[in-house]
């Protein structure tokens, strides 16, 4: 190339100078001469040796490369060898060629060290250095023209612009820059090629003396593809004369000089057929000349260049997608029809005829080979995409959909068929070139599908949203994000992301994207995907238009939903079978859909911020969520309570409504959820509505009413009925409920704000819950639902409200018939098994303003409940296991628990018949054993409740292990606590005022003790036995009400003292068992006896706690040190008691006076231990009951010491003559004794111990104590 050229030009250019020079440096520059020519004719050997090795068998590349290696090193050492010989001959040189050119010609200096800046890094440097270069060229330019004898020149330095380039009107250094610049735009270096380039291009646009045709010729000659290049030489070349093409394009002279325009874009479409990747910058080049020239300079010679015309008749079959890129904008530029575009546009042209399905087939293989530029997008995709969307969309498109569209576009004659045509054009594009293309070829092109998408994006109306999102689309997607190593996965969640983006601020686009995914992924687009993608866009809505919006696109997909029947891209093989599919599967499927329609719109409400619009202008309080509420209502109401006998659409006058059911008839398990999803609703809206309904006044705001107003509307229709038919049981009871609900509500309005205003509201709810679960459960809740309303009749009474049966009557007025409240909490116990969580949700806010009103009865229901045994111990006597007078005898069952561990490990193998038929026999026998917490009962609720115990029983016998039995009692015991909480809650202030007097807070506290230590009531169930210990420590350990008068005698609390105190000491036992247990068995026993031993722990502080507000006399208190002192006997002479030091620690701490009654009892008790052990342990115990008298002067601390002075000395004595081994305990001895000593000299009782100890203990103590007792003795000295 021009190195080689360059380097003999340079040599004969050096041999000139050096014949002009002086004589005195003859000798220097001819030794340098033969050295140079000795280089040139090596290297022209070498070159020779190349053409014959090329043209006959060929030189390797490498053999050639190791060639070319030598001769440069032999050049540098012939150069650098007299490098101080060719310095001063050149720069003498150039001094005096300076100095010719200025004496004689007259021309400014050129400096070509320009050129090196001209391939920086930096762009800044590259643009001065083009600058600079341009202004330098000129003025020698300029003077050059203005030379009247240019001939002059040619015996100066000519920089190689000898040559035949045809640029004779340029200087030479201009000629010589021209040269140097088309050859360095194919150099690699760096930026020299984008350098060179904008060189080339500002100094073409600035000299009108360079000749265009000369220079084209010139690009071509000295960047000429030889047959010698391989790879990178070539790539260098053709990308070289791609950026001199760029270049004099964007000078600006082809505009001027528009005669060779036909000629320059012949030459670049030649460039462009030689690689691929020439195509489409070469394509670039042309548009942007052509964006520059008028109309018809572009028909005449752009049209009309050599070689185009093929180019754009081959484009289809060779799949040319810059061709047809080049077509598009030509035909943009020149707004008329050309049959110069070949096949490429349909003439004459129009968008229609542009993407017909016809055309589209034409241009696919085109627009399929655009993915050799991946990852980038091809030109010809945003031109495609800005015919077929243009961003000028008609006055009042999509208006119907877009809510948030804020945009003002420019105005179009409207247009009734625009928006048709739009769809249809994409459609026809969306189905030939993406489904049927690009979709089902490879990764790439799937790429490229995804790419046009987002192109899409910005420019697509609400109303093309389901033909983008197609079901090939989500279905493709959907393949992608369900395998997390698809080569594709990154990009499609960086999809997700973009799509999230775009929707974000506009809610028609957010509806119509949500539809799209789920419809076509028959709703489980996240659940497959395992994204929360459909989770986020549902959370957008957040305003009342948006969720109005969302909830009629859900109700119109569950209306026309059909079974889906397209199989999936990755089933093309499948059977004709496997396509079909079964009626029965395609049901599925419609269900399935259908299923995640009802279930989304309750959750419609749940990010919603209602009370405000978009425009920030506040609504009336509650009107935006309750008229969100009542669409969704009256849509599940009507799908799941009603069907149609006429049609599928009925017309309600009354309403002014129309309905409509799906013409399918809906299954009865979609009936069901709908019906599970209203119970939601009106759950959801009892908590938020209240007490905005009583204080407004508003009817209309009360969500239940407008419902059984709606109901009673609906039924009231001839061609409407319910979607089952009911028993003659549930139908009355259902009518009774309608009734007594209509009845609260009218009480509720004239009640205002008080406290039967929030009772009647509870009540009215769970009436509206009762008549739901009737249509849910048939024949499971008539009866319930019945005493319900007996009851509400006795709490709200009114003349004329029902006709009462005989029956109900009888009930009501009979002289033992039971007590109110407690015929209406056991039949709210007995609607808790089965009950629904919205039905659980209304019982507890019923039971919340009903509290106050439990009666004893009542609260031990509830407590017999938690407590029920799943396994019963077998040796529990029939008749006395409900009797109150054992819980007397023992309050916490310990014994029977310990039992209940021996039958649970050993007993496993043993006749289950037996045991259910006990557990069978003794939920049966409630009633009639227990007339203390039974009586008075209602027997027909009592009976279902029992019932459902006894069906769990049963059930444990078809069940292996018993696990669903459990699992059920469990569930029904958390819901009971659930109740019970609430008791204690809403009676905190109250709570100990009202039942102190019955002892009541000691049967909750004995229950749930009971209920937890026995490890068949909680045992499997963590979080049951969790439950209680929290009520327990917050509603009653923690509780700022306590007993403290005499209601609570002391006889009561000293036996739950001492059996706490057994069962804080009692040891951790494993289970006996012939199968060794695992760790995590063994784990979770010994975390429960740890509760079990926390739990007794908090219930002595508490029973102390009681004990000590009554301040009781010391010898009322005899029987509480009794216990006490066995507790700590044990603790000190027995193996098995396990206290802990820190728990007998705090109870001194809190309670001293307890501490002062055993301290000569502790000092004894320490000086004779057998266990040396519990002895040092007992030091700590001394020490803490002594704390609160280590004060100076104190005579109580003072009294009781010397009270029992002979026994701390037997102590100190058997301390010092028997000290422990271990270097820990004997540290821990000295530690107290030091201590014992302080507190000795503040109480001035060191002199009556000095005195007190015999004369070896003072020389033992002297020994083993040291220090602390000698200074003892020095005080007395």
């Amino acid at each position: 190339m021009g190195s080689k050229k360059r380097s003999s030009d340079s040599v004969e250019e050096i041999d000139i100078q050096k014949s002009n020079t002086s004589s005195d440096s003859k000798v220097s520059s001819e030794h340098l001469k033969k050295k140079m020519k000795k280089v040139k004719k090596n290297e022209e050997e070498i070159e020779k040796s190349n053409n014959n090795d090329n043209s006959s068998n060929g030189v390797k590349p490498m053999e050639r490369k190791k060639k070319r290696k030598a001769l440069d090193k032999e050049k540098h050492r012939a150069t650098s060898g007299d490098n101080a010989e060719v310095k001063p001959i050149l720069a003498n040189l150039e001094v005096k060629e300076v100095k010719k050119s200025r004496t004689s010609n007259s021309l400014p200096e050129f400096h070509i060290g320009v050129f090196k800046d001209l391939g920086s890094a930096d762009g800044l440097v590259r643009e001065a250095a083009a600058e600079r270069l341009v202004m330098e060229l000129q003025v020698v330019q300029k003077a050059y023209n203005m030379l009247e004898k240019k001939e002059d020149v040619d015996g100066g330095l000519k920089l190689e612009a000898e040559k035949d380039d045809g640029l004779n009107n340029c200087a030479p250094s201009l000629r010589y820059a021209v040269r140097r610049l088309v050859r360095g735009v194919s150099s690699s270096r760096e930026c020299a090629r984008q350098g060179f380039a904008l060189g080339l291009t500002m100094l073409v646009g600035a000299v009108s003396d360079i000749a265009l045709d000369s220079l084209l010729k010139l690009i071509v000659d000295l960047l000429e593809v030889s047959s010698s290049m391989k790879g990178q030489e070539i790539k260098d070349c053709l990308l070289g004369r791609l950026f001199a093409y760029g270049a004099l394009a964007r000078s600006g002279r082809l505009i001027q000089e528009s005669e060779y325009i036909k000629e320059f874009t012949g030459a670049v479409i030649t460039l462009a057929t030689k690689k691929r990747y020439l195509q489409e910058p070469a394509v670039i080049v042309i548009l942007q000349l052509v964006e520059k020239l008028p109309v018809k300079v572009v028909l005449k010679q752009v049209l009309d260049a050599p070689g185009l015309h093929e180019w754009f008749e081959g484009a289809t079959e060779a799949g040319n997608p810059d061709a047809l890129l080049l077509a598009l904008k030509l035909r943009e530029k020149l707004s008329d029809d050309n049959r110069s575009f070949g096949n490429l546009l349909p003439n004459p042209y129009s968008s229609s005829s542009m993407f017909s399905p016809e055309h589209l087939s034409i241009l696919s293989n085109c627009l399929k080979e655009s993915t050799f530029c991946q990852p980038r997008v091809h030109g010809v995709w945003p031109v495609l995409v800005n015919i077929l969307l243009p961003d000028v969309v008609p006055e009042g498109t999509d208006s119907s959909t877009g809510l948030n569209s804020t945009k003002k576009h420019k105005k179009k004659p409207k247009s009734s068929s625009y928006e048709e045509d739009l769809q249809k054009n994409l459609q026809n594009f969306w189905d030939v070139i993406i489904e049927g293309s690009l979709l089902l070829s490879s990764h790439d092109r799937k790429h490229l599908v995804f790419d046009v998408l987002l192109l899409v994006l910005p420019r697509l109306p609400v109303s093309c949203i389901p033909i983008v999102l197609s079901y090939k689309i989500v279905q493709c997607l959907i393949d992608i994000l369900s395998t997390k190593d698809s080569w594709l996965y990154k990009f499609a969640q960086y999809f997700l992301e973009k799509l999230s983006d775009w929707v974000s601020n506009d809610d028609g686009k957010r509806v119509a994207v949500t539809m799209a995914l789920q419809k076509h992924s028959n709703g489980k687009f996240d659940c497959i995907t395992r994204t929360k993608t459909v989770k986020d866009l549902m959370s957008g809505f957040t305003t009342e238009p948006g969720c109005m919006l969302f909830i009629k696109n859900l109700i119109d997909m569950f209306l026309d939903v059909r079974p889906l029947e397209e199989p999936s891209d990755q089933s093309q093989t499948t059977d004709d079978n496997s396509e079909i599919g079964s009626i029965e599967e395609k049901d599925v499927t419609s269900d399935f859909l259908k299923s995640w329609v009802v279930d989304s719109l309750p959750s419609v409400l749940k990010h919603a911020k209602l009370d405000k619009t978009e425009d920030s202008n506040e609504l009336p309080e509650g009107e935006g969520k309750f008229g969100v509420q009542k669409e969704i209502l009256k849509f599940l109401a009507v799908q799941g309570l009603f069907s149609s006998s006429l049609g599928t659409e009925v017309t309600s006058f009354e309403l002014d409504q129309k309905f409509r059911w799906p013409k399918a008839a809906t299954s009865s398990s979609l009936c069901r959820m709908c019906i599970e999803q209203l119970q939601l609703l009106l759950a959801n809206a009892q908590k938020g509505e209240w007490p905005h309904t009583v204080t407004s006044g508003k009817e209309a705001n009360d969500l239940g009413s407008y419902f059984m107003k709606f109901l009673s509307v609906l039924r009231n229709i001839p061609s409407v009925s319910l979607f089952r038919s009911l028993s003659d049981e549930d139908e009355k009871a259902f009518k009774k409920l309608q009734a007594m609900e209509n009845w609260l509500s009218k009480e509720e309005r004239n009640c205002g704000m008080s406290a039967d205003a929030h009772r009647l509201h509870a009540l009215r709810y769970l009436l509206i819950q009762l008549l739901l679960q009737i249509l849910l459960r048939p024949g499971e809740f008539f009866e319930a639902a019945s005493e319900i309303i007996i009851c509400c009749k006795k709490f709200f009474p009114s003349p004329d409200l029902l006709d009462s049966s005989g029956e109900d009557e009888a009930d009501a007025d009979g002289d033992d018939a039971p007590v109110l409240m407690d015929v209406f909490v056991d039949t709210l116990l007995s609607l808790l098994p089965q009950s629904s969580a919205p039905m659980r949700s209304s019982i507890e806010q019923v039971f919340k303003y009903y509290s106050d009103d439990v009666t004893d009865d009542g609260l031990l229901r509830m407590l017999k409940v938690i407590k029920k045994d799943l396994k019963p111990a077998r040796r529990q006597d029939s008749d006395t296991e409900n009797d109150d007078d054992t819980d007397d005898d023992d309050l916490l069952a310990i014994e029977e628990a310990e039992d209940s561990d021996e039958a649970e490990t050993g007993g496993e193998v043993a006749d289950d018949q037996s045991e259910e038929s006990e557990g069978i026999a003794d939920s049966a026998g409630k009633g009639d054993s227990d007339s203390d917490s039974d009586g008075g009962m209602d027997d027909e609720a009592m009976f279902r409740m029992d019932s459902y115990l006894a069906q769990i029983f049963k059930e444990k016998r078809n069940q292996a292990g018993g696990e669903t039995a459990h699992s059920q009692l469990v569930l029904f015991k958390l819901r009971v606590l659930s109740l019970l909480e609430i008791y204690l809650h809403e009676n905190q202030g109250k709570f100990f005022t009202f039942i102190i007097c019955k002892q009541q807070v000691l049967k909750v506290f004995t229950n749930l003790a009971q209920a937890f230590v026995n490890p068949n009531t909680t045992e499997g169930s963590e979080q049951l036995g969790d439950r209680i210990c929290k009520i327990m420590e917050h509603k009653i350990f923690k509780a700022k009400h306590y007993p403290k008068d005499e209601s609570v005698q002391l006889s009561l609390l000293e036996p739950l003292l001492e059996k706490n105190l057994k069962l804080a000491s009692k040891p951790f036992k494993k289970k006996k068992s012939a199968i060794t247990p695992s760790k995590k068995k063994q784990s979770a026993s010994f975390q429960r006896y740890r509760k079990i031993v926390n739990l007794a722990q908090n219930s002595i502080y508490w029973i102390l706690k009681i004990i000590d507000s009554r301040s009781f006399k010391e010898d009322e208190l005899e029987k509480v040190f009794e216990i006490f002192k066995g507790a700590l006997t044990r603790y000190f002479d027995g193996k098995n008691s396990m206290l802990k030091l820190n728990f007998l620690k705090e109870i001194f701490r809190r309670w001293a006076w307890i501490g002062r009654r055993f301290f000569g009892f502790l000092v004894e008790k320490c000086g004779g231990a057998k266990s040396k052990f519990r002895r040092v342990e007992g030091l700590d115990l001394v020490l803490e009951i002594l704390k609160p008298l280590n004060i100076e002067g104190s005579d109580v601390g003072k009294k009781m010491v010397s009270k029992h002075m002979s026994e701390i000395c037997v102590l100190i004595k058997e301390l010092v003559m028997n000290m422990p081994e271990k270097q820990s305990k004997r540290a821990e001895v000295r530690k107290f004794c030091g201590k014992l000593f302080t507190i000795f000299t503040n109480l001035k009782l060191s002199a009556k111990f000095l005195e007190s100890l015999d004369p070896e203990v003072c020389v033992a103590c002297e020994g083993q104590i040291g220090k602390v007792f000698l200074d003892l003795k020095k005080q007395q000295v």
